[in-house]
């Protein structure tokens, strides 16, 4: 972790609209605490994706201060990469949101009160964090899973009978839901064939160039971990979940550990 932080910068602080919304004292709150300690600050109230866009391709040398929940997060991260300018300078985080919309903030180690984390966009330390990226340009923070596709629910009186005898047949006398065929290498080495259906797969906080790879068939009382720095999946349209956003349906997708991507301001 770097001992240089936001001190002393000028900051541009970008403001969810949905925060605004939501929270507004805390958005205050936040404002006056980095108003009081920032050398300038430059509020963005964007509206949408390409207001944010334009904001951040124009900050010059003012650090980004996100003030949102985990979307706002992401969203600024992406567009930073896309802009080529992810590495270029720490972001901070103040948590404006439902708790269920906090959860990859919690994990960061971003503090869950305005007064915290805003005192931390100011005087913390940068840490250096590892980020997934596979070949169409997206973006894992966090973790992406591939649950077990769901039984099929039919509606109507005259179709519970067959819908219970196809539910038993799909899920199997203990009950869980339907497997996947995939193939998952890791490194280059198959984990699992589409020979086998796999109860889920999920790939968890990367980290020092490697991420946590777990493949779990319904069969087996604990998943297959791995480490590795590429993972490739491959199924039949299959859809998975990057940092809780649905995302598909695709036959095979790479994500590759990219270390030390970006940085994240916590508190020392």
């Amino acid at each position: 972790m770097s001992a240089q932080a936001s001190a002393g910068l000028p900051l541009l602080v970008v403001i969810d609209p949905a925060a605004r919304t939501m929270d507004g004292e805390s958005v205050r709150i936040a404002k006056d605490v980095l108003r009081a300690g920032a050398s300038s600050l430059k509020i963005c109230l964007p509206d949408n994706g390409e207001e944010l866009q334009r904001a951040l391709a124009h900050r010059g040398r003012r650090r980004p201060v996100v003030i949102g929940d985990d979307h706002s997060l992401l969203r600024t991260v992406r567009i930073l990469h896309l802009q080529g300018a992810l590495g270029e300078a720490a972001l901070s985080m103040v948590p404006v949101g439902q708790r269920s919309a906090l959860a990859l903030s919690r994990r960061l180690g971003v503090p869950q009160s305005a007064v915290a984390a805003a005192r931390a966009a100011l005087d913390g330390a940068d840490r250096d964090l590892d980020l997934l990226l596979d070949e169409s340009g997206g973006i894992v923070l966090g973790a992406l899973r591939i649950p077990s596709r769901p039984a099929p629910v039919a509606k109507g009186n005259w179709l519970e009978r067959g819908a219970r005898s196809l539910a038993r047949t799909l899920t199997g006398a203990n009950g869980h839901a339907l497997g996947q065929r995939l193939r998952v290498e890791a490194d280059g080495v198959v984990l699992a064939d589409l020979d086998r259906p796999v109860h889920e797969v999920s790939v968890r906080s990367p980290a020092g160039g490697l991420a946590d790879v777990y493949v779990h068939h319904p069969e087996d009382g604990r998943p297959l971990r791995v480490r590795a720095q590429a993972v490739t999946i491959s199924g039949r349209d299959y859809r998975y979940h990057a940092d809780e956003s649905l995302t598909g349906p695709v036959r095979t997708r790479t994500w590759t550990v990219q270390a030390d991507a970006w940085r994240l301001t916590v508190p020392r």
